[in-house]
């Protein structure tokens, strides 16, 4: 018996899947992980989509940008350059190069799930959408870099619009976001597993099952494949779709089926 096997028998045959108690616990994990993987694959295609569509908007922008220059701690523009705002799905790009904006006005641009940039008279300002996630990955939401401190010395438009046209997300940096995506699917997979092995168990003691509680969390992480799958289908189809419920509830119905051929305990006499 082999993770593979009750893989497939978890589609085609759920009355088998009681055998998965006998499976060893470091391979019920690294099913999990597995599990794990199906989930985080909407999410982490989503996530590229937005990358991909700040890199397209990136390059729009650039587009419209004039001549400027950033040295001496300041934004040199063009004598005939004009100041703009100029929104796309992803950004909202600000060009002030006489001082008319600030940082808190880049940050009250910002709306729904769109980044807010700022190439300012003496900064550069970035302004993430108000998230708890961001706040607790990077302590705030919004950033200002001072061309005085010389990060920025010498960058200029053409520079700018050359490295926006040959940019292209690294493939580590693809992997770091998956990672990231990984985690907090991972534990919440454990956590509805959890809640399904105290129905499963209460369930396996009730019908006189000779089941430990170790034995109905190997037997319900095996009976949530199929309900995993199609949460993870449903989640390409639907982005806001909350799949918690649903491996919950279908996890608890296959692993009523996988105990069909399970032995059960005689009931004791009266």
């Amino acid at each position: 018996m082999n993770s593979f096997t009750l893989f497939k028998r978890s589609l085609f045959q759920m009355t088998e899947l009681n055998q998965a108690k006998k499976m060893p616990f470091w391979k019920v994990i690294l099913y999990v992980v597995f599990l794990s993987i199906i989930l985080a694959l909407p999410i982490t295609k989503q996530i590229f989509s937005i990358m991909q569509d700040i890199q397209n908007d990136g390059q729009k922008i650039a587009a419209k940008l004039p001549e400027f220059e950033i040295t001496n701690g300041k934004l040199h523009a063009a004598s005939n350059a004009e100041g703009f705002i100029y929104q796309t799905n992803s950004i909202i790009f600000t060009f002030d190069p006489d001082g008319k904006r600030t940082l808190s006005d880049v940050t009250a641009d910002s709306v729904g799930n769109a980044v807010s940039l700022g190439f300012l008279q003496d900064d550069f300002v970035i302004a993430l959408p108000n998230s708890g996630a961001a706040d607790s990955l990077l302590g705030a939401n919004q950033f200002e870099v001072p061309y005085a401190k010389g990060t920025l010395d010498g960058l200029n438009s053409q520079d700018l619009k050359q490295g926006l046209d040959e940019a292209s997300v690294p493939f580590w940096i693809k992997l770091i976001v998956f990672v990231f995506t990984l985690y907090p699917t991972f534990i919440n997979l454990i956590i509805n597993l959890l809640m399904i092995t105290i129905g499963a168990n209460l369930y396996s003691k009730i019908r006189l099952y000779k089941l430990r509680f170790i034995d109905c969390l190997k037997i319900t992480t095996y009976s949530a494949t199929l309900p995993v799958i199609v949460s993870s289908v449903l989640h390409f189809i639907n982005q806001s779709f909350d799949d918690s419920f649903l491996i919950v509830f279908a996890s608890l119905l296959i692993f009523f089926f996988a105990l069909r051929n399970e032995e059960r305990q005689t009931p004791p006499l009266a």
